[in-house]
């Protein structure tokens, strides 16, 4: 089962505020031991949404919202893709991270990704089939 861990951002990831050297090495550690459990398949930090941009969908038109985002609670400042055998087992290494941000209550969602078989056997075959030809590109186009 893959989760995406997700970091809810605070007022000081917004505002661009970097974690200090001894969080950037806490966190450095942790996602050491997530990657010799072969638990880690991605980690990324993000950065404030000033630097981003919404697009609204309503029917066939689209409108480009620029950030920042007001609802701070409810943006990303991070994430991790991890592979484990359950929630449970998502809900144990969640427990194990340091704080994302020490010294103040801090957030993270777990969230299951679907899986080609959730969507049933015969949509499950295709969905495989142009999964494979996507990693085949991206692993092409990695080798750069």
């Amino acid at each position: 089962m893959r989760f995406m861990v997700i970091v809810k951002a605070d007022k000081d990831s917004e505002a661009g505020v970097l974690p200090d050297a001894k969080s950037f090495a806490e966190m450095g550690k942790f996602n050491e031991e997530l990657v010799k459990a072969g638990v880690l398949l991605a980690a990324e930090g993000l950065q404030s949404s000033k630097k981003g941009a919404r697009v609204r969908f309503s029917g066939t038109k689209r409108t480009v919202i620029d950030g920042p985002f007001a609802e701070t609670k409810e943006l990303i400042a991070g994430f991790w893709l991890w592979q484990v055998k359950s929630l449970a087992e998502a809900i144990e290494w969640v427990k194990r991270s340091p704080n994302p941000f020490p010294g103040k209550e801090s957030e993270i969602e777990i969230r299951q990704v679907f899986e080609a078989d959730d969507f049933g056997p015969e949509l499950a075959s295709e969905e495989r089939k142009q999964r494979m030809r996507n990693i085949s590109q991206i692993q092409g186009r990695e080798g750069r």
